[in-house]
């Protein structure tokens, strides 16, 4: 018997059980259907990391408190208070001359209740200096961003990004009007236009005062969470990491690097991190989405076996007329191979239409979030199928091939 006709036999035996095929094949289905949602839900979730990243641009540098490995995470991202670096550091190195420096930002967050009138609502506010504006290329929509002078003098005057401008005050204009963190009085001096996610935080859902109020005022602190050097042009970033480590050990008292008491990190570092982690998860969950499509070929296994029992006198039959062990063989494996192949088909296309809703769903909500489905996974989860037909396939497709003819056309 030719592949041919044993491909027609296939479609025919699965034709006059369409329920017992379907549910042969759901388990593939479902497994492979799994595994290319993870595949692309990884992988749009991993653009979405990087894009965030992206996002900040490619000319800034990262300064945390802690040390850190080389290419290991800082201490501080990993949820760890730490007080090594002070507004005055900041100062220092925007001070220190470096042509190639054109801006330093300093950074503390908090979230608290904010009032207005008999309004209240909890948002975040982020502590930062004057110098924000041209750091994160920021641009005001309405009103002005704080000076210099307030920011030195601890001035009790805020900005509103657009979201909490509009949840706040609705269409009216808040300029000049007063708002209440923490009991403590802050003027309205300005709205930020509309930003949306960047560097896994929402822009306009902050409120953002002078630093040196919000630690002493707000916050009951010294210290700042991060900082944020900007650089002229990307070519001199490494050169500008160098100079910002020595200005930090100098204003720290270091005088030997294994003593390093801050972590500087450029972007493209951490997209370098950022990408080995999140492709090892990807990886991981993959693999653990892979066992449904085993667990779907022992399924398949049992299923065919007692396909073999059902289909004993036709077995039988066949042998009487001449088919022979192999012929048996290879129809009962194109059997299962057409099931799984079906299975693997009908999954992939239903993966990609889940993908496809999940990405637009991210994309809807303000989430730069990739579509990524690839060919490669698409024909990995085929050739993942037809093994699994074959694996799986070959124990019932022995067992059918070495029944006696004999015993078999007597078998009621």
């Amino acid at each position: 018997m030719h592949y041919g006709n044993s491909m027609h036999c296939s479609w025919k035996t699965l034709a006059a059980n369409k329920a017992r095929s379907f549910l042969s094949m759901l388990g593939v289905i479902i497994g492979v259907m799994v595994v290319i949602i993870i595949i692309s839900v990884g992988a749009g979730a991993q653009s979405l990391i990087l894009n965030q990243i992206k996002s900040l641009g490619s000319n800034l540098v990262g300064v945390l408190p802690g040390q850190s490995e080389e290419k290991g995470p800082p201490v501080a991202a990993l949820g760890v208070v730490i007080t090594t670096l002070k507004y005055e550091d900041g100062k220092a190195i925007a001070q220190s001359g470096n042509p190639h420096i054109i801006g330093v930002a300093s950074y503390v967050r908090g979230i608290d209740t904010v009032v207005v009138g008999d309004k209240k609502t909890d948002t975040n506010f982020l502590g930062t200096t004057a110098s924000y504006i041209n750091v994160e290329d920021a641009n005001v929509e309405t009103g002005r961003f704080f000076t210099e002078e307030e920011e030195r003098a601890m001035g009790r005057v805020a900005a509103l990004g657009s979201q909490v401008a509009q949840d706040l005050f609705g269409n009216d204009d808040p300029l000049g009007k007063q708002i209440k963190i923490k009991r403590t009085p802050f003027t309205i001096i300005g709205v930020m236009k509309a930003r949306g996610v960047s560097g896994f935080q929402n822009q306009d859902n902050q409120i953002f005062v002078p630093l040196p109020a919000a630690q002493k005022l707000l916050l009951g602190i010294n210290h700042v969470s991060f900082m944020r050097v900007k650089v002229d042009s990307g070519e001199y970033v490494d050169s500008a990491m160098d100079f910002v480590k020595q200005i930090l050990r100098a204003e720290h008292g270091i005088t030997n690097a294994a003593d390093d008491d801050f972590t500087v990190r450029s972007a493209t570092d951490g997209l370098a991190a950022l990408t080995q982690i999140t492709n090892a998860l990807r990886f991981f969950l993959a693999a653990v989405a892979s066992i449904a499509l085993v667990v779907g070929g022992f399924g398949i296994m049992n299923i065919m076996l007692a396909a073999v029992t059902e289909r004993t006198r036709e077995i039988g039959l066949r042998k009487a007329v001449g088919a022979r062990h192999s012929d048996i063989t290879r129809q009962f494996l194109v059997e299962t191979v057409t099931i799984t192949l079906s299975g693997g088909i009908i999954g992939a296309l239903f993966g990609i239409l889940l993908s496809v809703i999940a990405a637009t769903v991210a994309q809807n909500l303000g989430y730069k979030w990739d579509l990524v489905v690839t060919f490669s996974s698409v024909l990995f989860a085929g050739a993942v199928s037809v093994a699994i037909g074959l694996i799986f396939g070959i124990v019932p497709a022995r067992r059918a091939s070495r029944l006696n003819p004999i015993e078999a056309l007597r078998y009621e």
